[in-house]
């Protein structure tokens, strides 16, 4: 039986994911990396779960939806690129975006409803970031990053209004199933 891996995270909206999608379409060629991510997939992680039980997701869903009620929607807005891993041979490649005390906040009440729920969460610091390629095929130096910004296109911001529980599906495309949606506050 195959393990199911869980996360929550935020969704992006249609219209960001296929602005972006286009971009990295027009770039793909001179940027080889072995996967580029599929733009149904594009999301801000802010916890990931692994494997879990329906019971452990319940609780957690329901700890979530009682304390978001609190948590009012607000905007993000995509203002960069980056790499993790080496800048030789990074091994994703991702869109950031502003700093956003509301979004740190909303990080911290995820989490710790997760650890609540008796999840075993990872400790790294959160960086939030939009996966949009993964495992670079050839060199990568920093030059090449700092010009690939420069030809970064301008978004717009846009409205962060739910939290979204997403299954792994690796033999899907797209690999993420929306499992349940806990939707912020004023909605």
């Amino acid at each position: 039986m195959q393990s199911r891996h869980y996360f929550f995270a935020v969704p992006i909206p249609s219209a960001i994911k296929n602005k972006l999608f286009e971009w990295c379409d027009e770039i793909k060629k001179d940027y080889p990396f072995k996967r580029w991510v599929h733009p149904e997939d594009y999301h801000i992680t802010l916890a990931f779960l692994g494997n879990a039980e329906i019971n452990q997701l319940n609780l957690a869903l329901n700890l979530m939806k009682e304390s978001l009620v609190e948590v009012s929607s607000f905007r993000l807005q995509i203002n960069h690129i980056g790499i993790f891993g080496r800048n030789e041979t990074p091994r994703i490649f991702w869109a950031g975006v502003h700093e956003s005390n509301e979004l740190n906040k909303l990080r911290v009440n995820v989490y710790e409803k997760c650890i609540q729920s008796g999840f075993q969460l990872d400790e790294k610091p959160f960086r939030p970031h939009i996966t949009l390629a993964r495992k670079w095929e050839q060199s990568f130096g920093a030059f090449s990053l700092s010009s690939l910004q420069e030809k970064f296109i301008k978004m717009e911001d846009f409205n962060i209004e739910e939290v979204v529980l997403y299954e792994t599906v690796l033999e899907a495309v797209p690999k993420y199933q929306k499992k349940a949606s806990i939707y912020l506050g004023d909605e």
